[in-house]
C-alpha cells in the first residue's frame, strides 16, 4: 500500500476495504531535504503490526511511504548499495534483492525489494541481524540466548554465548537482543541483564543492563536500563539506553556509558548516515516497561513518549529531524538506511504480485 504524504502536514494510511485512516505519518519541515542532501531513504520495521516500513521522497517534492506484511518483523540489515536487504520475522529470515539496482526507475520508483530466499527457524524472536565479512549472516537468537547463524539442516548453529549462561536453552535468561560488527566481526553485544533463570531479565529491568565485548568476554559497561542496538561508528561503540530514553556511546577506556542526546520514547534501532544518527521511537508497554527511568525522565520534562524516528546530529547531540507516525502503530524496531535509493518499493506475499515478478538472469552453462 503506497501513501503519499505532505512533507509539512503529512497525512494518513488508509485501509484500501474499510477505506478508515489507520496511521499518520508526519515528517518534520527539512525532513524531505536532507533525505535528499544525503542521497537515501529509510526503511524501519514493526512487530507490532508486522509491517515493514520504506520512507522516500517523489519527483513532485513530497513524502511517499510504502509498506508490507511480513509477521513480527524485527531486524534489519541492508547492504552499503542497498542491493541487498534482510529481514527477520516470526519464524523466517529473509533475504531480498533489489531488482532495479543499476536499471532506470519503474513507475517512480528506483528500488524494488522481492523477497529471493526465506530460511525457516522456527521462532527464535530473532532481534538484530547483520552480514559477516565472509558473507555469512549472524543474527541475535534471543529465545536460545546466543549469537547464531543459519544451518542447512537445522533451526541455527549456535556460535557465541555469554559465560554467565550456563546452558543453550529457549528460555530467554538475559534478553540478549543487540549486535554490532567491528572489522566485519561480531564483537559487541548487549543483554539487558546477566541472569541465568528463565526470563529472569525481568526483573532488572531498571538497571541491570549490559554491554558484552564478544572476543574476550568481557562486560564493558554495566548499570544501563535495557540497552539495545550497539553500533560501531567512527571508531565509536554507540548504544541506546532504552528504559532511559537515551542515547549515546560507550567509554571502553572507563567502562561507562555516556549519553548525548535525551528522546522521548523507548529506542530500539539505531543506523548512521554521515555525522547523523537515525533511530526509532516507541511508545513504552504498560507491564514491560514500568518503572523505568524513561517514565520519571518524561514527567520531569513534561513530554508525553512519542513514536516514530529521530535523526541526531552527532556533532551536536541535538534532533534535528523527525517523522512521527500516530495511530495502530505505536512500537518501532530496527531502522537501516538505503543508500542511493530515492524512492524503495517492495513485494509481499498478501497478492499475487509475487506470482507475476518473474525475471530471466543471463543465461547460463551446463
Amino acid at each position: 500500500m503506497d501513501q503519499v504524504l505532505n512533507r509539512e502536514t503529512g497525512g494518513a494510511i488508509t485501509d484500501s476495504t474499510t477505506k478508515k485512516s489507520w496511521l499518520e505519518v508526519v515528517g518534520s519541515r527539512y525532513f524531505l531535504d536532507w533525505l535528499d542532501e544525503q542521497k537515501i531513504s529509510l526503511a524501519f520495521s514493526t512487530y507490532q503490526t508486522g509491517k515493514i516500513f520504506f520512507v522516500g521522497r517523489k519527483p513532485n517534492r513530497q513524502l511517499g511511504v510504502f509498506e508490507r506484511t511480513f509477521a513480527h518483523c524485527m531486524g534489519l540489515w541492508s547492504a552499503n548499495d542497498a542491493r541487498t536487504l534482510w529481514l527477520s520475522s516470526r519464524y523466517q529470515l529473509w533475504r531480498f534483492e533489489n531488482v532495479l539496482h543499476g536499471l532506470p526507475p519503474q513507475n517512480q520508483f528506483d528500488a524494488l525489494y522481492v523477497p529471493r530466499v526465506g530460511y525457516t527457524t522456527g521462532h527464535l524472536d530473532v532481534h538484530d541481524l547483520g552480514i559477516d565479512r565472509d558473507g555469512r549472516v549472524v543474527f541475535v537468537n534471543t529465545m536460545f540466548c546466543c549469537l547464531a547463524t543459519l544451518s542447512e539442516r537445522a533451526s541455527f548453529t549456535p556460535l557465541w554465548r555469554p559465560s554467565f549462561v550456563s546452558a543453550l536453552a529457549p528460555e530467554d535468561r538475559c534478553h540478549l537482543n543487540g549486535l554490532a560488527f567491528r572489522d566485519g566481526r561480531p564483537r559487541y553485544v548487549t543483554a539487558v541483564a546477566q541472569t541465568d533463570v528463565p526470563e529472569g531479565w525481568r526483573e532488572r529491568r531498571t538497571s541491570g543492563g549490559v554491554v558484552i565485548d564478544v572476543s574476550s568476554d568481557d562486560v564493558v559497561a554495566s548499570g544501563l536500563s535495557m540497552p539495545h542496538s550497539p553500533r560501531w561508528y567512527r571508531d565509536r561503540l554507540w548504544v541506546l539506553n532504552s528504559g532511559a530514553g537515551e542515547f549515546g556511546y560507550v567509554d571502553l577506556e572507563h567502562g561507562r556509558f555516556e549519553p548525548l542526546t535525551f528522546c522521548p520514547g523507548y529506542l530500539r534501532g539505531l543506523a548512521f548516515v554521515d555525522k547523523y544518527a537515525v533511530l526509532t521511537l516507541s511508545l513504552p508497554r504498560h507491564r514491560t516497561f514500568e518503572d523505568l527511568p524513561l517514565t520519571a525522565a518524561l514527567q520531569q520534562r513534561g513530554s508525553d513518549a512519542q513514536c516514530g524516528l529521530y535523526v541526531i546530529d552527532l556533532e551536536t547531540g541535538h534532533v534535528v529531524h523527525m517523522v512521527r507516525l500516530e495511530g495502530l502503530v505505536t512500537e518501532l524496531y530496527d531502522v537501516v538506511v538505503l543508500a542511493g535509493v530515492t524512492r524503495a518499493t517492495a513485494i509481499g506475499f498478501k497478492t499475487n504480485e509475487i506470482e507475476r515478478m518473474v525475471q530471466v538472469d543471463e543465461e547460463g552453462e551446463l
